[in-house]
């Protein structure tokens, strides 16, 4: 196949990866700070997830210039055009990133992703609503990636002192979290099985409890009734998604794979804070753990990655 077609066939769920490997930076960060310790793992890692969110956007704005059809087309297809707001909350995790590294930088990354993800979240709301080809089958959870955006909004927002804008993001993005949770389990429960290519978007059920009990506890400094179910949801989560890996190590290589990464990482310095502020073993424990699945399944999606494309697996029709 040629470079050309290949580029025709660059997905927007790429950025995805830049998802992960951002998770990966902001959780050993977070370890490193909870232990007191500095093994600078996360000054590496940020400069890989930063430097793979260029190239990225590098080449996805070569297929817009080139095949423009291609990219309208994804952003009107059911299921891709939920992935187009992995952009912006790709910007706004760099800015996470970014915040304790180089703050004048955090704050470009945050007002470049909040921004954005205003307006892909409105139009993909647009889309949403005023549909005429959507079908209970094109439902999955990637359709939680634009509302998991809004949540992460206030991580750097309210270090970075937009209180009242943290709080607007915060609210819609738990909103859309209990609808989109609802008519998801319809889906999965009442309905035909999640096809095997988008059965690792199941993690995303992880992200929005994990992310939204980091968040409320950034907004509130208060580990309250509220914020506890928040973080003990996002846990049973991920011990019910680990329960069904038998199923998932069966599938092959998708790039969805990657869906894996960043609920992984959520729910790991999700887990740092709740023992920053109850100081549990069995908590501390559990990050812990959480750290090393995480660190070894990003050096594995890494690699299968690398051989996907060296194989031409990726970026290929259909």
């Amino acid at each position: 196949m040629s470079n050309n077609s290949r580029l025709r066939e660059f997905p927007v769920s790429f950025f995805s990866v830049v998802m992960g490997l951002s998770g990966l930076a902001i959780a050993w960060q977070k370890t490193q700070r909870v232990l007191g310790i500095n093994l600078h793992i996360d000054y590496f890692l940020a400069a890989v997830a930063g430097i793979t969110f260029f190239v990225l956007a590098a080449i996805y704005t070569k297929k817009w210039f080139t095949y423009q059809d291609a990219v309208l087309a994804e952003l009107k297809h059911p299921i891709k055009l939920n992935f187009f707001p992995a952009i912006s909350i790709s910007l706004i995790l760099l800015s996470v990133v970014a915040l304790h590294l180089n703050p004048p930088l955090a704050h470009g990354f945050w007002l470049a992703g909040t921004g954005l993800h205003l307006a892909l979240m409105l139009y993909v709301l647009h889309v949403w609503i005023n549909h005429e080809h959507f079908e209970i089958r094109h439902l999955n959870p990637a359709w939680f990636i634009p509302a998991v955006g809004n949540v992460l909004v206030p991580i750097a927002g309210s270090s970075l002192g937009y209180q009242e804008i943290s709080w607007f993001f915060f609210s819609v993005g738990m909103l859309f979290w209990l609808v989109l949770l609802t008519i998801i389990f319809n889906r999965i429960l009442f309905h035909n099985p999640i096809p095997d290519g988008l059965a690792p978007t199941l993690f995303i059920l992880i992200a929005p409890p994990a992310v939204g009990f980091i968040s409320y506890l950034k907004l509130t400094n208060s580990l309250d009734g509220f914020a506890r179910v928040l973080y003990y949801n996002g846990l049973f989560f991920t011990l019910f998604l680990l329960t069904q890996l038998p199923r998932f190590i069966k599938l092959p290589f998708f790039l969805s794979w990657w869906a894996y990464s960043f609920p992984l990482a959520a729910v790991t310095t999700a887990s740092w804070v709740m023992y920053e502020k109850t100081g549990a073993m069995g908590i501390k424990i559990i990050a812990l753990a959480l750290l090393l699945l995480l660190t070894a399944l990003v050096c594995m999606l890494i690699y299968k990655t690398f051989l996907a494309v060296k194989t031409q697996k990726i970026c290929v029709p259909g």
